[in-house]
């Protein structure tokens, strides 16, 4: 293989034959295509695009860069879900546990948060002694003892994937639809789940802006999961306002909890939680869906989904009762009365930001217990001088509490109801 033909090639707009492309990366991790070759590569693909079958050739070279993972000494099914990020989006935190209380086998590898999307291994991290770095050996301990295991992905999984995200996030190539799907993708399958069940968040809290956008990434996991020979199904969701209360780390882990105990309030997070887990159940055991919806309803309200969290987190070192109590240090009252119109989640991101909860940079700390709590959510009715929304910052929490003032809107009459999954992608 000739690197400067194939970037030529590409750059023209040439469909690459998949034996290049694997072997591109294989050079490339042998060091023998330079960072300035491969970045020129991701920059050729940003603006030419890739076809499914370049998608599906770059997705198994990422993927067979490292160590791969199999199941298939469990007498179970295995599932897992992937979000591609939101505010206030601990829907991991409820829908894995309530699908693996339903038997199926959820091994689970998530990642950190980064700018203004948090993440769930962080959020996990603020259980105290919790243990989100398994090994491959304990991964598979742990999901043998509870059906369950929820870690961060190690070095030996992808390992081109991680060098690609860096050259990507120093090129300005992010924002392109093959090159986060292969992302995706690659650790995914190398996880060994045999189905994927994908939450592609749509708003202005999340990557994908626009539903077209959305859309054409949602339709690319699943072709892309498929043509890996594993089942898929893909929820468009609403991102325009925050999940839940809850935003910060610490504190979205016990709403979690509460809505893993049977809790209704806040409902999106219930809603979703089910409508995800349902759909991991019903592709893994190839049930009918309503059937696995409610099973997963049931199992919220008779403490199977909690039971199957609190073994989780007990198998992973952690200790839920020595979770710490989100501490408010700083409030927001409305100025007028009416009923809140809207509560813009990027926004609210920012805020969350400044108060501590969210990371800049790889190698920012994070305060666990920061974030914001919204006592009023779209649609309550409120009045002057009501409690909107409380503040726990490392900082100046009442500066924090100006910017979650931008981001409600209030208005005399109430809003019209969102669906929380705007399409689904088969």
């Amino acid at each position: 293989m000739d690197a400067k033909i194939l970037l030529d090639s590409k750059r023209t707009g040439a469909e690459l034959q998949r034996a290049d492309i694997r072997e591109f990366v294989c050079e490339f991790m042998r060091g023998n295509v330079r960072d300035y070759q491969m970045a020129a590569f991701l920059m050729a693909v940003c603006c030419r695009g890739m076809s499914q079958s370049e998608t599906a050739a770059l997705t198994d070279a990422l993927r067979k860069s490292g160590a791969e993972l199999e199941w298939n000494h469990l007498a179970i099914p295995t599932a897992d879900k992937h979000s591609t990020g939101g505010v206030g989006d601990k829907i991991s935190l409820v829908c894995l546990p309530l699908a693996a209380s339903c038997g199926v086998a959820v091994p689970s590898l998530m990642g950190r948060g980064l700018g203004l999307t948090g993440g769930t291994v962080d959020k996990l991290e603020a259980i105290p002694h919790f243990n989100a770095t398994l090994d491959a050996e304990a991964l598979r301990k742990v999901v043998g003892a509870c059906g369950l295991a929820m870690s961060a992905v190690s070095s030996d999984i992808a390992p081109a994937d991680g060098l690609l995200y860096a050259l990507r996030d120093v090129t300005g190539t992010v924002a392109s639809v093959p090159l986060v799907t292969a992302s995706i993708l690659s650790k995914k399958l190398a996880e060994g789940a045999q189905t994927l069940v994908f939450d592609v968040k749509c708003g202005s809290g999340a990557f994908m802006k626009r539903l077209e956008d959305a859309r054409e990434l949602a339709q690319s996991l699943v072709d892309g999961a498929k043509a890996a020979v594993r089942k898929a199904v893909a929820l468009v969701t609403y991102m325009d306002e925050p999940l839940g209360r809850a935003v910060g780390n610490a504190n979205e882990v016990k709403e979690a909890l509460d809505v893993l105990g049977g809790a209704t309030d806040p409902c999106d997070v219930a809603d979703l939680g089910v409508e995800l887990a349902a759909r991991m159940v019903a592709l893994a055991k190839e049930i009918p869906l309503d059937d696995a919806r409610n099973t997963c309803r049931d199992n919220l309200n008779n403490g199977k989904a909690l039971d199957a969290f609190r073994r989780m987190v007990a198998a992973q070192g952690g200790d839920i009762a020595a979770l710490p109590d989100f501490t408010a240090n700083a409030q927001l009252r409305a100025e007028q009365d009416g009923f809140v119109q809207r509560i813009d989640a990027n926004k609210i991101a920012i805020a969350s930001l400044a108060a501590g909860a969210l990371r800049q940079t790889k190698e920012s700390a994070i305060d666990l217990r920061a974030g914001v709590f919204l006592k009023a959510k779209r649609g309550d009715r409120v009045a002057k001088g009501d409690v909107l929304a409380e503040i726990s910052a490392s900082g100046d929490a009442q500066a924090v509490a100006r910017l979650v003032a931008q981001a409600y809107a209030i208005g005399d009459t109430p809003p019209a109801k969102k669906n929380m999954v705007l399409e689904v992608v088969q």
